[in-house]
């Protein structure tokens, strides 16, 4: 049968002449199919107007947290490296006693703050003459320190608040537990086995990786920092990871939408029990929403669709999950009908005041769904 997207381009193009967003990278799945798939508008705008391409490599900021961190954390409770009923504390032994358990850190209910600028101090120390001291070992250490002296808003489990701070907390404990650096362990463990042609981490400890060293000119630029001083590229934009090295469990994720599809097919055949990379009961379990806390809509690291004026739109089942990102990305996935939808865009280039990016995602659902008959 064949689809007509025509209403779906017709809104991509327009929203790129309105400056919702420079432009976008549009795919859609079905189970382990590309559906549909193609890029809208411009790349860059500053310095210069560059085309947006399928190919493009996006900043993905907090789709880090369920495409990266929690995947990072299946695959641990699959080798019964930990449970997520462990206590925090036993992975990282200098946090504050608490009762926080990595289940709280997944769901959001660890009573965590949402956010702290710690980046506002590593500048400072940076202002104050220690040079070379942001993205280094020391402002990594710095950060986590502070981090781990945070009171609790709330009791573990009381309450949800999405918190940013949680997902750092998970992105330490992978790490003590394996004994390597985030973007040591995904890139063994999940891009090299999957063969994503893209995904990575740029670790400014270290020259960027020659995986994509020589194609600087397809990732999508983010913001004209006010404080970095320049267009970022290649170089997280959230201003927490990026003090701490560009790699952490909150962000610091790039992708192109193609290896994100090629994730969700790996985790749709473990969702049926095709694939031993992680169980199935592990998958559901992580997939499920969280019900013991009245008005939550998060599932173990991932999102699922509120009840009114989702970004999914209207016609997203209660059996999906997903997940945004600030800089202007977003997937979700409907597990009851079986496809999922990757929209990828750079809405903070070159500026992050603009939130046009707020209507129009219900918007390109509704349409995308309709078209597809779902």
């Amino acid at each position: 049968m064949t689809m007509d997207f025509a209403a779906i381009e017709d809104a991509t193009e327009e929203a790129v002449k309105q400056g919702v967003f420079p432009g976008a990278v549009l795919l859609v799945g079905g189970g382990e199919d590309v559906i549909y798939e193609r890029a809208f508008g411009w790349r860059s705008l500053l310095p210069d107007r560059t085309p947006m391409r399928s190919s493009t490599i996006f900043d993905l900021a907090s789709l880090t947290k369920p495409l990266a961190t929690a995947l990072g954390i299946m695959l641990l409770v699959n080798e019964n490296k930990l449970q997520l009923d462990d206590q925090v504390t036993q992975f990282v032994p200098r946090l504050a006693n608490t009762p926080t358990k990595i289940r709280h850190l997944l769901n959001h209910t660890s009573g965590l703050p949402a956010w702290k600028p710690y980046y506002e101090e590593v500048i400072h120390c940076v202002d104050s003459g220690r040079t070379g001291f942001i993205g280094s070992a020391g402002a990594k250490s710095y950060i986590l320190g502070q981090l781990h002296r945070e009171a609790l808003l709330s009791e573990p489990g009381a309450q949800a608040l999405y918190s940013d701070l949680g997902f750092m907390l998970l992105g330490e404990i992978i790490e003590n537990i394996s004994g390597t650096n985030l973007d040591v362990f995904f890139h063994h463990r999940v891009f090299q086995p999957l063969k994503l042609r893209s995904a990575t981490f740029f670790n400014l400890a270290i020259s960027p990786t020659s995986r994509i060293q020589n194609e600087e000119d397809e990732i999508a630029p983010t913001e004209l920092c006010p404080w970095r001083k320049k267009v970022l590229c290649g170089e997280v934009h959230d201003d927490n990871a990026f003090a701490a090295g560009g790699v952490a469990g909150h962000a610091g994720l790039f992708s192109c939408a193609r290896d994100i599809h090629a994730i969700v097919a790996k985790l749709n055949r473990c969702l049926q029990g095709c694939d031993s990379f992680l169980s199935q009961e592990l998958v559901q379990e992580f997939f499920t929403k969280d019900t013991s806390v009245p008005g939550s809509t998060h599932a173990l690291g991932w999102d699922t669709p509120a009840p009114e004026k989702s970004s999914s739109g209207m016609h997203f089942s209660r059996k999906s999950v997903g997940h945004l990102g600030f800089t202007g990305t977003s997937l979700w996935w409907d597990l009851e009908k079986n496809c999922h939808v990757i929209l990828l865009t750079n809405r903070v280039h070159p500026n992050r005041n603009n939130e046009r990016i707020k209507q129009f995602r219900p918007k390109i659902h509704d349409l995308i769904m309709r078209a597809i008959n779902l």
